[in-house]
């Protein structure tokens, strides 16, 4: 079986969730303005975006320093 990122599966659920709030939501809240309600929205996938990236970043260094144990172990003095 597959195991997926979390950096994939998080974003995801979110932006799923999101989305389903938004379509859920939106067309029944008279309280606030169009610009209020979408901006609302886009802030929300802009957030999720930036978690997506920096959850990438984090696995890239996580893997690279992986590398780097997995060489030291194998030649010590390679420094």
């Amino acid at each position: 079986m597959r195991r997926y990122k979390r950096s994939v599966w998080l974003p995801f659920l979110l932006f799923l969730y999101t989305t389903g709030m938004a379509i859920y939501f939106l067309p029944r809240n008279t309280e606030i303005g169009d610009l209020e309600k979408y901006g609302t929205i886009g802030l929300s996938y802009v957030i999720i975006a930036l978690l997506w990236l920096l959850l990438r970043k984090k696995e890239k260094l996580a893997e690279k320093r992986e590398e780097d144990l997995k060489k030291m172990e194998k030649d010590p003095d390679a420094r």
